[in-house]
């Protein structure tokens, strides 16, 4: 199946925007973007792996966890719920830390995620928005569009598996 990713970078704005289509209903993409044993499962592009330490979905909560290398060395992030819609959308603030959520510098962005049903395919849209166009740039610079694509595409993996077992 030919899911769609688009992929936009708008630096006059300082924000990317992402839209992604999955093989799965809306209730099984809302958790596995919201439940921190299934964020685990499919967050992190291979052969690095999330691991959560913390988390709290619910508007004023946040969602502390790593990237883990191969050598286990982890990367931490800190993911704070400002504004939740169930099964429709969800705004947070993204920064990086130290393993107790701590900033580690002062780069930030704000992010929409949008979730559209439709059938056997939901569709979701992602607006990050950062503080900053170094920022930005930064993140492009690394890879950020292929990890994304990495790590969404183990989603893909992760969703098959789940609507098997239904």
């Amino acid at each position: 199946m030919n899911l769609l990713f688009d992929f936009t970078v708008d630096k006059a704005t300082n924000t990317i925007y992402i839209t992604r289509e999955f093989a799965a209903d809306l209730d099984l993409v809302w958790d596995a973007w919201t439940k921190a044993e299934m964020l685990d499962q499919w967050s992190a592009p291979k052969p690095w792996r999330a691991q959560t330490k913390e988390m709290d979905f619910r508007e004023g909560g946040r969602w502390l966890y790593s990237m883990v290398s191969p050598e286990n060395v982890a990367h931490w992030s800190l993911v704070e719920f400002i504004k939740i819609e169930v099964k429709s959308s969800f705004s947070t603030r993204n920064s990086f830390c130290d393993e107790n959520g701590n900033p580690v510098n002062d780069a930030f962005s704000l992010v929409r995620n949008s979730f559209k049903a439709g059938g056997e395919i939901t569709t979701v849209i992602i607006e990050k928005k950062f503080n900053k166009l170094a920022d930005l740039e930064m993140m492009v610079s690394k890879g950020y569009k292929e990890g994304l694509a990495m790590s969404l595409g183990n989603l893909d993996e992760y969703l098959r598996t789940q609507v098997v077992k239904k």
